[in-house]
């Protein structure tokens, strides 16, 4: 067989992603809210550290955990503001932080995509998407992912009452911890790219000791196409930048591996937000 390229792998990636683009699309953080979506085929056997090359041609990340094993905690890190927009500035690292919705098969395309790379990632997972598809919490922590807490409903939270807010908050961190004995390592506030005072203080009481944000926003969420997503990303990423980006969008997933060789090429890994801090 011949040498696969990277033009043979995007053209596979885009046939992909064509099939589930007549699904329906989870939304954004935008004010049109969640669409609904159907419920997929169970995922196929997770990876684990140890796994040899696995038969779709790629590795699994090195330092990933094995398959089962226990989720991690949230960390305090010495430093670090509550609200956190980024990382280090010189060291050379991102994180590309995804918002956890939408077509669970969209999302498999886009985590086997970033391994393929030899990237780690961050989801912020709805705990609604977790209820419909359970499997999900595992397959993002086996293939060595940070796993976090995007709220239940993903619904405004700021604009919430306490009593509302703490409830969509601590609603996710429960499901979290009931799939992988943790409540995850990040929390990050649903329809708002920073968290209000209270907020800040509900998520603290939840067991998160800092806010997740971001400095670059891809702006996937708008459908602008591919391109401009790719654009929009290697414009503005720089050393320690955290990258929001969203499941459930076709054109992310097309853009992915030319983020990932741009990245690579200017000597910046795609790394998880834990490993960023650390």
């Amino acid at each position: 067989m011949g040498r696969v390229t990277t033009t043979d792998r995007r053209g596979a990636l885009r046939a992909g992603a064509g099939l589930v683009a007549g699904g329906a699309l989870a939304a954004g953080c935008s004010a049109t809210g969640p669409v609904t979506h159907p419920a997929s085929a169970p995922s196929a056997t997770s990876p684990s550290a140890s796994a040899p090359a696995r038969a779709a041609g790629h590795s699994v990340p090195s330092g990933a955990r094995p398959s089962g094993g226990p989720a991690p905690a949230p960390r305090a890190f010495a430093g670090a503001p509550v609200q956190i927009t980024h990382g280090p500035r010189d060291r050379p690292r991102v994180a590309l932080t995804f918002h956890g919705q939408g077509d669970p098969a969209l999302a498999r395309t886009l985590l086997t995509e970033a391994e393929r790379g030899g990237a780690r990632v961050t989801v912020l997972a709805v705990g609604s998407w977790l209820d419909e598809h359970p499997d999900m919490a595992r397959r993002i922590l086996d293939g060595g992912h940070d796993l976090g807490n995007h709220t239940q409903r993903h619904l405004a939270v700021n604009d919430m009452s306490e009593a509302d807010a703490r409830a969509e908050i601590t609603a996710c961190a429960t499901r979290l911890k009931r799939l992988t004995g943790s409540v995850g390592t990040w929390f990050r506030p649903s329809r708002a790219p920073v968290a209000s005072a209270l907020v800040v203080r509900l998520a603290h009481e939840a067991g998160y000791p800092h806010v997740l944000s971001y400095d670059v926003d891809s702006l996937d969420y708008t459908s602008p196409g591919a391109p401009a997503i790719t654009a929009k990303i290697l414009a503005e990423a720089r050393a320690g930048s955290v990258v929001s980006l969203h499941f459930g969008y076709p054109d992310t997933a097309t853009a992915l591996p030319g983020v990932l060789e741009e990245l690579a090429r200017r000597g910046l890994h795609a790394v998880t937000t834990t490993e960023l801090l650390s």
